[in-house]
Order: C-alpha cells, then structure tokens, then sequence
C-alpha cells in the first residue's frame, strides 16, 4: 500500500494513514486503499481488532485533499462523496471492532473517519471538526448522517454550521470521544481496550456490533426484533455454552469463536 502502513500483532491490526506532510489528508488513493485494507482484514483470522490512527504528531486525517476537491465538477463531486461513504461504510459494518485513536487533528473527511470508527479515543492534543461550510462545502463522507446519531442534532448542527473546532475534553463530554488520555498512551490504551475486547466471546462481539449498527438504522420495534433473533442464534453457538458453563462452575472460559 501506498498511503497505508500495517503492523500486526497481538491479533489486534493498527492500521496508520500514512502521508504527514499533507497532514494526512485524505484522496482517492487513501480511500481505496482504506476499503481494500478493510476487505482484506474482514476474512483475516490473525486479526480480531483494528486499531486507525495517523502517522506523525499533528495529525490523525486534517480532511479531504482540498486541490482534488477544486477540479472536481458536479458529477466529479458526488461520484467522489459516494466514494468516500462507500469506504467508510465499510469500516462502519467491519465485523470486528474498530478504535479510532485521534493523535491530532480530525477534521472534515478525518472527523469523518473517525466516526465511522466503532470507538475513538483521544489524545488530549486532538481536535475535532467539521469546516466544509468554510469552504462552501457540506461534509460528505457521512458525517452529517453519523455524527447527529452520536452526539443529537443539536450538537451535530453547532458543529456542522459553525464549522467551530471542538477540543479532546469537549468532545469527550458530547460523546464524540470514548476516553481521552495524555499522547504518549494514546495507541497502548486503544491496544488495551482492544485486547480487552479480544478476551470476550467473539461470536457476541460480532452479533453485538450488528446489532447496534444496523438496528439504529431501524426504529426501536425492529431493532428489537433484530436483536431478539441474533440473541436467539447465540444459543446454538459454543461459545455461548462454555460462557454460561464457565459462570456456573466459576472458572475463565475458552472461547473457540464458533
């Protein structure tokens, strides 16, 4: 990959965007190799987790490539939005756990990234954006969509409209952030959340993430009914046998993932 860096250890994947004299912003190229990453790492039995961040000190994704975007015609335009929520979708329904860790800034097309994260966790140098109406713009990687269902409309609009920067402790206080710690934690607190995840069942952890994720994009009764049926398969599974088992006989369980 030509923007992308891998390291894989511990079954967990940091996955690290990798372009920091442009601030790691993003372009046609970062997107797709962010979607085949992504495709790749669904079927990889190695990787439970992944971990997204930037390279450098600055920044985890500062936006979208602003001297792509200005020779972009209407057509060009949407079929580059539709590409970006197409990426970004799929790490959004990746079936295994998502961390953002936001080293810098997260602006526009970064913030955007990092929403389509299952979790973000936030260096207390991070900040958090969304500038498009600055330039004219709307956000159009999906953050219109995802950061209202995360924070309220509200919140979402102060953003949006504004364009306003919002700091690592603000967005920790609107839900945007999950945990903020001093830099130098950043990646071991993302890798120890992960791994803490990783220790649970791993068939409940997908069933869980599929719950969630498609039933808000359900109404409550069929998010219900969603969440009834997958409950329902878990009791067929192994996993769900040797959890209850190793409750009731006060030992640590053996997941098998199956």
């Amino acid at each position: 990959m030509e923007f992308l860096d891998m390291d894989k250890r511990d079954r967990i994947a940091v996955v690290t965007i990798n372009r920091p004299k442009v601030l790691n912003a993003l372009n046609p190229g970062v997107l797709g190799e962010l979607a085949c990453c992504f495709e790749g790492l669904r079927t990889d039995e190695e990787v439970g987790a992944v971990i997204v961040t930037g390279s450098g000190e600055k920044a985890f994704v500062a936006g979208a490539d602003i001297k792509v975007l200005a020779t972009l015609d209407v057509h060009g335009a949407r079929d580059n939005a539709e590409k970006g929520q197409g990426a970004f979708r799929t790490i959004e329904r990746f079936p295994k756990p998502v961390i953002a860790a936001v080293n810098g800034f997260a602006l526009g097309g970064g913030c955007e990234l990092a929403l389509a994260c299952h979790m973000r966790i936030a260096s207390t140098k991070a900040k958090f954006g969304l500038p498009e109406v600055s330039l004219g713009l709307i956000p159009g990687y999906g953050g219109t969509q995802r950061l209202a269902r995360i924070i309220g409309k509200g919140r979402a609009l102060e953003m949006i409209l504004s364009g306003d920067m919002i700091n690592a402790e603000r967005a920790y206080e609107t839900g945007l952030a999950n945990q903020v710690v001093e830099p130098e934690s950043l990646l071991d607190t993302a890798r120890k959340l992960a791994a803490t995840i990783l220790g649970r069942g791993p068939v409940a952890v997908r069933l869980a993430l599929e719950a969630v994720t498609h039933g808000l994009e359900m109404n409550q009764e069929d998010g219900e009914r969603l969440e009834a049926a997958l409950f329902g398969s878990l009791a067929a599974t192994e996993d769900t046998r040797e959890g209850l088992a190793a409750f009731l006989e006060k030992r640590a369980p053996e997941f098998k993932g199956r």
